[in-house]
């Protein structure tokens, strides 16, 4: 995730060196009284189409590197994210 990113948007898939693979996210809010984690579930859950209430971080709220757990159809998520 980057905070103040200058817009809010899924900048795609990415492979990290340890082969685990991630969603870049970039949002406005800034990383301050969780502003910026509220960013980044809104915007996935705008993005994958289901409610904010179906998204919540499991881990990570103080680092850049979050672990986000999404409820749905899992095949229909990944394709919402490749798109």
């Amino acid at each position: 995730m980057t905070p103040r990113g200058g817009r809010d948007d899924i900048d795609g898939i990415e492979t990290l060196a340890n082969g685990r693979s991630v969603v870049k996210v970039r949002v406005r809010a800034i990383a301050e009284g969780g502003e910026a984690n509220r960013a980044v579930t809104e915007l996935l859950a705008a993005s994958l189409g289901v409610p904010k209430k179906n998204v919540r971080l499991l881990s990570g709220a103080t680092s850049r590197m979050k672990q986000v757990a999404v409820d749905g159809d899992p095949a229909k998520l990944g394709d919402a994210l490749r798109v």
